[in-house]
C-alpha cells in the first residue's frame, strides 16, 4: 500500500517517490504520493510527475476498491517501474478543495445540529452542494445557517487532524454525520476536528483554521423530494 503523505500534511505540494507498477503505459501506482483520489465527494489532484527532466502531467488519480491501489493516470507513455519520480501537485487547485471542504464541514456541523444527516455531497473548485435530509423545505432557515457558519468562521478556530480506534471514536456524539454508516473494515478512523465546534470521521484535505476558509457564500438551495434537500454554495 502506497504512503498517503496528504493525511499527514495538505499544505506540502512537492514530494519524491518510486514506481513500483505501470498499468496499461499510463496508470501509475507509486510507493508514495500526495495526490488525492477522488473519494467521499472530494475531487482528485492534479498536477505533474517528472522523471529526467520530462514532465507528465497528471490528470486523474483514482482509489481501486479492490485493491487499495493508488492509480495516477497520466497523458503520455514513457514512465517505466522503478523509476523515481519527482511529483507536483496544482496547488491553487488542491488549496480550494481545502477550503471548499472545511466549509462542508461547518455546515454539516451547523445542518446536524438542526436536525439534519448528511445524504451526499460533491466538492469542486467553483461550487460545491451538501445534501440533507430535513422535514421542512425552508430556505430561510438555510441561508440562516450560512450566515451562522459565516459567523464562526470569524472565531478562527483550529482544525487538528488525529486518529482513534473505530469503537472509541463512534462513542462520541456526532462524530459521523452521513446517513449511511462508516464501512465495517475501517479499523481506526481519522479525526477531523474544527475545536470548540465539531469532529467528524474524514480522509480528506483540509485548512489548519476557519479564516483560510474566506466566506461562504450561499448561492442556492432545492427541495429533492420527501425530506430531501440541497444546498449549493462556494467560497470567496
Amino acid at each position: 500500500m502506497a504512503e498517503l503523505l496528504y493525511l499527514n500534511d495538505s499544505y506540502r505540494k512537492e514530494f519524491e517517490a518510486r514506481i513500483i507498477s505501470v498499468e496499461e503505459s499510463t496508470k501509475i501506482i507509486l510507493d508514495q504520493t500526495l495526490f488525492y483520489p477522488s473519494s467521499g465527494g472530494q475531487p482528485n489532484d492534479t498536477g505533474i510527475l517528472t522523471v529526467g527532466g520530462e514532465d507528465y502531467q497528471v490528470t486523474s488519480v483514482s482509489k481501486d476498491k479492490t485493491t487499495g491501489k493508488i492509480i495516477h493516470v497520466v497523458n503520455k507513455h514513457g514512465l517505466k517501474i522503478n523509476e523515481e519520480v519527482i511529483g507536483v501537485i496544482d496547488w491553487d487547485r488542491r488549496y480550494k478543495l481545502m477550503r471548499m471542504h472545511t466549509a462542508a464541514h461547518l455546515l454539516s456541523a451547523l445542518f446536524h445540529k438542526d436536525g439534519a444527516l448528511i445524504t451526499g455531497n460533491q466538492l469542486d473548485t467553483d461550487k460545491s452542494r451538501i445534501d440533507f435530509s430535513l422535514e421542512q423545505f425552508d430556505q430561510e432557515k438555510i441561508k440562516s445557517l450560512v450566515n451562522k457558519a459565516n459567523e464562526l468562521i470569524q472565531t478562527d478556530a483550529e482544525i487538528k487532524i488525529s486518529s482513534l480506534p473505530r469503537e472509541e471514536a463512534l462513542k462520541l456524539p456526532g462524530m459521523v454525520k452521513l446517513a449511511g454508516a462508516l464501512p465495517p473494515e475501517i479499523a481506526v478512523l481519522r479525526i477531523v476536528e474544527i475545536k470548540g465546534i465539531d469532529q467528524q470521521a474524514d480522509g480528506g484535505t483540509h485548512v489548519h483554521c476557519l479564516r483560510e476558509i474566506g466566506k461562504i457564500i450561499f448561492l442556492s438551495a432545492e427541495n429533492k423530494g420527501k425530506d430531501n434537500r440541497r444546498i449549493y454554495f462556494t467560497v470567496e
